[in-house]
């Protein structure tokens, strides 16, 4: 296997046909984030704009995706309709594992089809159908229709699709994935809206060698017991992520009514717990994964008119609690839960929409605009209010929700209240934990709580050192890329060391991207950058509103003179990371 050229699936919409081709090696580009930059560089056209037919969506995979557990991500590349700059969003399902069973470590799709259409593509299969009569459908109901696609490959069988906001070109429309999961955060859904492509089906209907030899089943069991038998993985599996809720609140780190405040007594209607005691219906999990994160939740509503009742299912994580219940003031736990479901069907990237209506509502409350432009009464606490918003911010129903679509330090500038629109990059995640954190999203790769651990660096320094925190965001950064590369689950970087994913690397015939594993890493960390930039990226260009200068958490008030240091240093470091490639 050692030194086996990646197997790409090209499927070019216009022409109607797709080309199966080898294209570089794990000892080149390792895989997964660091494949995708390779083939954007091959297929992207830094000179177009995100909307032009021949930019490439691309989904990759890593070389020990199917050989060990939590191996089960996929990145999605694209160019971003909300940034117009290269971009990646992540999301885990069956897709990976698909993927691999159809002998494919990336697809490139290119191309604009003739009409709404589903790509169906395996190992023995590529096939373009029109479905014209799905425009408009839902993105969960979308999913009963995919059925009918790929039979005989169940078990390994994903699909991707849009909802209304892809097809109408929402800056912030997500791509969901097997129900569940998303690429959700840059604008991937409309990316995808615009090739005209409802839905990607993927069959893993081929099989996978596995490595011979006794020392890959030893390591196997070895990474198996350690996320099944120790405590490291209990967090996820439990309570899930929601857990942070209650201990982001207590040290005033958690954002409320658009960043107003950062703790609030009514957290406890909407904590992990309170989802757990009453809204859990089940658990579930990525394929190739033995910890089970994802919390399904069941909606209960009763419609009066009928006399009857209507049960939902809806996944629930921190990232949707915060952004569609304490950043818009909810605190009862089946309210946040309904516009989480309405947002799902309509394909919008949780985090940005709720953090988009809760500047709406303030912007609202102020006299920015009015209701006769937000067409909903928006008050924090209203839910049915957030439902019609979700709704209107799907379907682009006039002006006002065209702007807001393209986030909300856009709608602020086009209103007024860009100084309170609690955007870094894109909407914020949620954790308004201090300086170091807020940087560290807003310039960040993908403006993404998860390029580093910047807000966990808040919670334990102990200085205010711009220089050290720097060094730990960059070199923190170096090895999410190396994890990502894999492509790994993040919630496992704990587990797979470098030193565990180059043993991995060694039972699977990949010495020699083993042997140099660190400056691999670190080429695809830099080269991402450099696509950044080669798209329209500058640091200095990226503003923090002033929102984020008044948060007060249990350290006291930001500190805009060590805020600016560290954005200083790290702008430096970045700079840096782009200029040491060649042009």
């Amino acid at each position: 296997m050692n030194g086996r050229p990646f197997t790409i699936l090209h499927y070019d919409l216009t022409a109607g046909r797709g080309m199966r081709r080898e294209f570089s090696a794990p000892e080149e580009s390792l895989g997964g984030s660091g494949l995708a930059a390779a083939l954007y560089r091959e297929y992207g056209l830094p000179g177009e704009p995100p909307f032009h037919p021949g930019q490439p969506v691309i989904f990759a995979v890593g070389p020990l995706t199917g050989y060990f557990p939590l191996m089960s991500k996929t990145v999605c590349a694209f160019r971003s309709p909300y940034t117009g700059e290269y971009a990646e969003s992540h999301a885990g399902g069956r897709l990976a594992m698909s993927l691999r069973m159809a002998g494919y470590d990336a697809l490139v799709i290119t191309g604009r089809a003739k009409s709404l259409s589903v790509l169906v593509v395996g190992g023995r299969h590529m096939e373009l159908h029109d479905v014209h009569y799905l425009a408009g459908s839902d993105a969960l109901s979308v999913g009963k229709h995919l059925r009918r696609f790929g039979h005989g490959a169940s078990g390994h069988r994903s699909t991707l699709r849009i909802g209304p906001a892809g097809e109408n070109l929402v800056e912030t429309a997500c791509i969901n994935v097997d129900t569940y999961r998303h690429f959700g955060r840059l604008g991937s859904g409309a990316a995808l809206g615009a090739k005209r492509l409802k839905a990607v089906v993927v069959l893993g209907d081929s099989a996978q060698p596995i490595p011979e030899g006794k020392d890959y089943p030893k390591l196997f069991k070895d990474i198996h017991a350690k996320l099944t038998t120790t405590d490291m993985m209990d967090k996820y599996h439990n309570l899930g992520t929601p857990e942070n809720l209650l201990v982001l609140n207590h040290i005033k780190a958690l954002p409320w009514r658009n960043l107003q405040q950062t703790t609030d007594p009514g957290v406890e209607g909407i904590s992990g717990e309170r989802f757990a005691e009453q809204l859990l219906l089940r658990k579930a999990a990525c394929s190739g994964c033995p910890v089970g994160c994802i919390h399904i939740g069941l909606l209960r509503e009763m419609f009066a008119a009928k006399n009857d009742y209507l049960y939902r299912q809806v996944a629930y994580d921190y990232e949707p609690l915060f952004s569609c219940g304490s950043m818009l003031g909810l605190t009862q736990a089946s309210d946040v839960l309904a516009v989480m479901d309405e947002c799902e069907r309509q394909g919008l990237d949780v985090m940005s929409s709720g953090v988009a209506l809760a500047w709406a509502v303030e912007a609202l409350a102020k006299g920015l605009v009015s209701e006769e432009q937000t067409l909903a009464p928006l008050r924090f606490g209203d839910a049915a209010g957030f439902r019609q918003g979700m709704v209107h911010l799907g379907q682009r129903s006039n002006e006002f929700w065209r702007v807001l679509g393209s986030g909300a330090l856009k709608a602020g500038d086009a209103y007024g209240g860009a100084d309170f629109a609690c955007v870094l990059g894109q909407e914020m995640a949620g954790y308004a934990t201090g300086e170091v954190f807020f940087v560290a999203e807003a310039l960040g790769f993908r403006h993404s709580h998860l390029d580093s651990g910047g807000y966990s660096y808040d919670q334990k320094a102990k200085d205010k050192d711009a220089a050290k925190a720097v060094e730990f965001l960059v070199k923190d950064e170096r090895q999410r890329v190396m994890v990502t590369c894999m492509v790994a689950c993040l919630f496992a970087r704990g587990v797979y060391t470098p030193e565990l994913v180059q043993e991995a690397l060694r039972v699977t015939g990949h010495p020699e991207a083993a042997d140099n594993l660190d400056a691999l890493s670190g080429e695809v960390q830099a080269w991402r950058w450099r696509l950044k930039f080669d798209t329209g990226y500058h640091p200095d260009r990226v503003r923090i509103p002033q929102r984020f200068l008044e948060v007060e958490t249990w350290k006291g008030r930001m500190d805009p003179v060590f805020l600016g240091d560290v954005r200083a240093r790290y702008t430096k470091a970045i700079l840096a990371m782009a200029a040491r490639l060649p042009e």
